[in-house]
């Protein structure tokens, strides 16, 4: 007989689209919670691709890759003015 875990126990990928809006509700919109919610996901990204045996640039540039992609759409309303257009 299969045990039953209940929707707030679940995790994202193993809950089912009907279960989503009561999985939503069920988590810890807190500061506390959103701050927990973000040093799990430091450490998670830090634990597998910074802190291991054999490292390579991959954590790092993904990091970098990240920034600039932010930067790039926090000032993309001042770039498009300075396209270059064929008809001024």
């Amino acid at each position: 007989m299969a045990s039953v875990v209940p929707v707030k126990e679940k995790k994202l990928m193993d809950v089912k689209i009907g279960e989503l809006p009561k999985w939503i509700l069920s988590r810890d919109f807190t500061p506390k919670g959103i701050a927990g919610a973000f040093q799990r996901g430091y450490y998670r990204y830090y634990n597998k691709y910074v802190n291991v045996k054999k490292g390579s640039v991959a954590g790092i540039s993904m990091v970098l890759a990240a920034y600039v992609l932010f930067n790039y759409c926090r000032s993309y309303k001042e770039l498009k003015h300075e396209r270059r257009r064929k008809y001024h």
